[in-house]
């Protein structure tokens, strides 16, 4: 029986490639919503020209941008936590290899 390349996976590649649709939206969605309204906010504080306001909506954005950073390289640790578990075998293949295969385009 001969199996393509990227068939050793079976099932868990939908679920995979389901993760990694997931973990990219997370990576860039939610940053640019976080840096979008801190610039809102800090727009709205700038134009009541109160000081403390400016200085609370300024404090927000940085915050807001710092978890912006850090959402950003969850998909990073998701990729080095799965490489750290190691090889945890699947039915025909083990667990990194259809990592590191889904998503990609099969020559056959």
């Amino acid at each position: 029986m001969l199996f393509m390349a990227n068939d050793y996976c079976g099932d868990l590649k939908t679920v995979i490639n389901f993760l990694k649709a997931i973990l990219t939206i997370i990576q860039w969605a939610i940053p640019i919503m976080l840096i979008i309204m801190g610039s809102i906010d800090l727009g709205k504080a700038v134009l009541s020209s109160d000081d403390k306001e400016i200085k609370g909506a300024t404090s927000r954005l940085v915050k807001r941008a710092i978890a912006a950073v850090a959402v950003f390289f969850i998909p990073i640790l998701v990729n080095l936590l799965i490489t750290m578990v190691g090889n945890t075998g699947t039915q025909n293949g083990n667990f990194i290899s259809c990592w590191a295969d889904s998503g990609k385009k099969s020559n056959t």
